[in-house]
């Protein structure tokens, strides 16, 4: 789902708790709320409920709703796995972003820069869409040049792009942001007034998953 800036403010008071959807797991409505992944995807964690967050630093949505799905995620139950995956739609620049992600995965520095890729790009307007931009800024971040340069020109680095296109794919992602749970549903909220609505359903999917 794509909002305006005025929409996204609005959807911003929502989500701080100013609304809340008068639902259930019981109520949920398939294409309305949700709607079915088919076929249905495996988890990587056996016995896990697996939680995918769709997303793209390039994205201003992502940016909005990274904050939210960060507490979100942080409170979740021990039987559910939670990972992102970081796509570019077949972009350049959001290719480059992706294996910008993967790195600081790799180098442990996300709980560290996470946030300052989304802040670099959408506030202070810097071009991280080129490999020497990114890695010029990542030096600056205090990332060792030469280890973040290896991992980001490696061969697992290229598996992990490939692995990730082929979950947008299998997923059958259009858009982003985007959380689907358990491989069998994509949160829709068609009706949802803030992007805290879209994590209640998410909830709800939790549940029903387990049933």
């Amino acid at each position: 789902m794509k909002f305006s800036r005025r929409q996204f403010n609005r959807l911003v008071l929502a989500a701080l708790g100013t609304a809340v959807l008068p639902i259930s797991a019981q109520a949920l409505q398939q294409d309305h709320d949700y709607t079915l992944i088919v076929p249905p995807q495996p988890g990587d964690v056996a016995g896990k409920i697996e939680v995918l967050e769709f997303f793209s630093y390039g994205c201003p949505h992502c940016m909005e709703f990274h904050p939210l799905v960060k507490q979100w995620s942080a409170a979740l139950p021990p039987d559910v796995d939670f990972r992102r995956v970081p796509v570019s739609f077949g972009r350049a620049a959001w290719a480059n972003l992706a294996r910008l992600y993967y790195a600081l995965e790799y180098l442990d520095e996300l709980p560290r820069l996470d946030d300052a890729v989304f802040d670099a790009i959408h506030k202070q307007r810097a071009g991280l869409f080129t490999d020497k931009a990114i890695q010029q800024w990542a030096e600056r971040q205090g990332v060792d040049g030469n280890r973040f340069r290896a991992i980001y020109d490696s061969f697992d680095m290229n598996i992990r792009l490939k692995r990730g296109e082929r979950l947008t794919q299998s997923y059958k992602v259009q858009g982003v942001p985007l959380l689907t749970v358990a491989g069998r549903y994509a949160v829709t909220g068609q009706s949802a007034r803030g992007y805290g609505d879209l994590l209640r359903i998410a909830d709800l999917l939790i549940t029903q998953a387990r049933g």
